[in-house]
C-alpha cells in the first residue's frame, strides 16, 4: 500500500519549481512557473515582480491552483502535487515570516539569500505566499487523490 502522504511530501520536497495556475478578473488564465521555498507542506512562498501577469492576476483573484511535479521522469512515471490555495502579496510583518522561511530554503540551495531591502519598495520584487486549502497526489494510476499533510 502507498502512504500518499509520504510521496507527496517527498515530491514537495523533491522539487524546486511549482507552476501557478491564476486567472485575471475576467477568467483568462496563466500558468507560469516559480522557484518556491514551503512551510509546514502549507504555505508555499515566492519573490516576483508585482507587474508579472501572474503577481497582477493575483492581486485581483487570489484563488489559483498550484502543481508541483518531476519534469525529468518518463511518460507515464509521473507524479504530481495539486493544491487549491488562496495568495497574497506579504506587507507588514508577514514580510518577515516569509522571508525566514524563503531565506532557510534559499541558503539550503546555496542561492542568494533575500532581504526585506530585495522586496519592499523601490526593489523591483515583492513576496508572496499562497495558502494550501486541499492537497491531490497524482498517483500512478494517473488518479487525483486527496491527501492530509500534517504540519
Amino acid at each position: 500500500m502507498t502512504d500518499n502522504a509520504a510521496s507527496a511530501r517527498a515530491i514537495i520536497d523533491g522539487n524546486a519549481y511549482m507552476v501557478l495556475a491564476t486567472a485575471d478578473a475576467d477568467g483568462t488564465p496563466w500558468a507560469t512557473p516559480v522557484w518556491f521555498a514551503v512551510a509546514a507542506y502549507r504555505e508555499f512562498v515566492w519573490v516576483s515582480k508585482p507587474g508579472a501577469r501572474h503577481s497582477r492576476n493575483l492581486a485581483v483573484r487570489p484563488q489559483l491552483g498550484i502543481v508541483i511535479f518531476d519534469s525529468a521522469v518518463a511518460p507515464g512515471d509521473g507524479v504530481a502535487v495539486y493544491l487549491e490555495a488562496t495568495a497574497e502579496e506579504l506587507t507588514g510583518d508577514e514580510i518577515d515570516a516569509g522571508l525566514e522561511v524563503f531565506a532557510r530554503d534559499s541558503a539550503a540551495a546555496g542561492l542568494k539569500v533575500w532581504t526585506r531591502e530585495d522586496v519592499v519598495p523601490p526593489a523591483r520584487h515583492r513576496i508572496y505566499r499562497a495558502t494550501a486549502s486541499a492537497h491531490f497526489l497524482l498517483d500512478e494510476h494517473d488518479e487525483r487523490v486527496p491527501v492530509t499533510l500534517p504540519a
